[in-house]
């Protein structure tokens, strides 16, 4: 991966260095050609083994909460699914970061591939709109990756100590908690690595659309006849590139396989585990903690949102392909020159079968039908952890009434 040839790679650095830091990801600088090979695999010996410090730190902090959870069971006696809810959470929480962990070990070279295709998507791209007047700023790029990443990845930094500080149950050293929430951190910032290939795509879209906006201005030109044979070689290159960004689709969900579809569990069952204990600690009016769990529950749904929303953004605006082509085909330039039509026919037959969808490896769908349909399972399930604590609370109230009666 060169990044000082890749304006896109170069913009996103940043906020891979951060993400690496967190152990979600490789350095950047494993990808690229002008670091020495020796120095490479000194690099690579030493971020191996900061992995496994990682993972090593969170097998202990989860043995930590699981301790801290039965005291706090064994203090409000919910000697019930409370427990068993608590520890596959802290379960998930080990699962997410394993298979982190050796997601970059297995897909280390698919990760390469992915990097060498943007990289190589983004120069072939540039170069396919050097010859037309009008051209996208790469800056905006720069401004919305700020906004969209940049600003959410600090929020996730600021918020999580502030909604977990506290809540990990009595006598819980300080030192295990700040582990604590860092693991946390870790986790969620899964959601802004898949946002950042996801948006670097829509760049790539937006830059190829923007190239057929630039075909179907030059064809409604009347001299266009001069340029005939170079606006179709155009076009056909362009639908080759279109072509290669859908493989990369392909290869993107299949790097995020695991790891979103344990994040999307593990952020859903983590709701369904506070609404629990909010039930729980109704009870208690000391209980302080109200306002930092409805935080928490929005935090971890928006996490998600985020991750549906721009993959949908970024399907919409490849499917508006098919319709620029369209508008091109209406042209009477179109109807004039038989190489046009046929090029045309044929990039729309492409669209027609490349249907461009993020998926978890084909598991699922990420697309905002994914998250309403996650919502609406996620209230079912709340309704029926309404119920079964509704009947304890009865049963408890019938103790006390009955023991007060005997006295």
């Amino acid at each position: 991966m060169e990044a000082q040839r890749s304006r896109l790679l170069a913009t996103a650095r940043p906020y891979l260095q951060v993400l690496s830091l967190f152990g979600l990801t490789p350095p950047a600088e494993f990808f690229t050609r002008t670091l020495h090979k020796r120095r490479r695999n000194c690099w690579i010996a030493g971020y191996s083994i900061y992995l496994i410090a990682i993972l090593l730190i969170v097998f202990y902090e989860c043995y930590a909460n699981i301790a801290a959870l039965h005291q706090v069971v064994h203090q409000y006696n919910v000697e019930d699914f409370s427990k068993v809810m608590g520890r596959m959470q802290k379960i998930l929480i080990v699962a997410m970061a394993t298979c982190s962990q050796l997601n970059i070990l297995l897909n280390y070279g698919r990760l390469a591939l992915i990097y060498n295709e943007i990289q190589d998507l983004d120069i072939r791209i540039d170069n396919a709109t050097k010859g037309f007047s009008g051209q996208r700023h790469w800056w905006s790029f720069r401004l919305r990756l700020a906004l969209s990443i940049g600003l959410w990845m600090v929020i996730i930094i600021g918020v999580i100590p502030r909604l977990t500080h506290g809540r990990t149950g009595p006598r819980f050293h300080w030192a295990n908690q700040v582990l604590t929430q860092i693991i946390l951190i870790m986790l969620q910032l899964k959601g802004p690595e898949y946002c950042l290939f996801v948006l670097l795509v829509y760049e790539l879209i937006l830059r190829v659309r923007h190239v057929l906006e630039q075909i179907k201005a030059d064809l409604e030109d009347s001299d266009c006849g001069v340029r005939m044979q170079e606006l179709c070689v155009t076009l056909k290159r362009n639908q080759l590139l279109m072509g290669r960004i859908w493989r990369l689709v392909g290869e993107i969900g299949t790097y995020f396989k695991l790891s979103m579809t344990l994040l999307f569990l593990y952020n859903g069952h983590t709701i369904l585990h506070i609404v629990n204990w909010a039930i729980i600690r109704s009870i208690d009016p000391k209980d302080s903690s109200l306002f930092s769990r409805l935080g928490s529950i929005t935090f971890l749904s928006i996490n998600l949102l985020l991750a549906c929303f721009y993959s949908e953004c970024c399907v919409k605006t490849y499917n508006s392909i098919s319709h620029i082509l369209h508008q091109i085909g209406c042209l009477p330039a179109a109807e004039e020159f038989q190489m046009l039509k046929m090029g045309l026919k044929e990039y729309i037959l492409q669209m027609q079968h490349l249907k461009l969808l993020f998926t978890c490896g084909g598991l699922f769908d990420i697309n905002l039908k994914l998250f309403g349909g996650m919502l609406v399972t996620l209230c079912g399930y709340i309704i029926i952890i309404v119920q079964f604590k509704i009947q304890d609370f009865a049963r408890m109230s019938d103790r006390q009434n009955t023991s007060d009666t005997l006295q």
